[in-house]
């Protein structure tokens, strides 16, 4: 695994995403390689209340947005913290507002990235079958390796 620069990893803060984030981390502590965090948020108010609730009554436990610069500046202390005792040694962290998979691989292509790291969740639910799921598009979309670690 010594050819990794660049490891990149997404994140929501969910526990789906915590796996992804040791996981990312082990994989770049293994490679003397830099750790990439990618949190995408939503600005508030950018879609109203009531399409929100009724995105979450059909997603469900796959609802999972980040709503606000603040909370997502949060998720990527937490997914830092959790990245460094994994064994990372140098990692940086970014929220930028959109949708997941653009954001993950719009930084992934900018910071030029070895790998991209996602956890599975979404994956195998009917919503994801249905609607696409963040692992799926980012497998599809990524300019680079991606590694679906097995979270749920």
């Amino acid at each position: 695994m010594g050819d990794y620069k660049l490891v990149a990893v997404g994140t929501d803060g969910s526990s789906s995403a915590t796996s992804a984030v040791t996981r990312a981390a082990q994989i770049a502590a293994d490679a003397g390689a830099k750790l990439l965090i990618v949190c995408a948020y939503e600005r508030s108010g950018r879609s109203n209340d009531r399409d929100r609730a009724e995105a979450e009554r059909a997603l469900g436990d796959e609802a999972y947005k980040i709503i606000g610069a603040n909370p997502a500046e949060e998720k990527l202390r937490d997914a830092r913290d959790v990245a460094r005792r994994a064994g990372a040694d140098e990692v940086n962290t970014v929220a930028v507002e959109g949708e997941p998979v653009q954001a993950i691989c719009d930084k992934v292509a900018l910071h030029h990235a070895d790998l991209v790291v996602v956890g599975n969740k979404g994956l195998a639910s009917f919503a994801g079958r249905l609607l696409g799921s963040v692992p799926a598009e980012v497998s599809r979309r990524s300019p680079t390796d991606v590694l679906i670690v097995h979270t749920t």
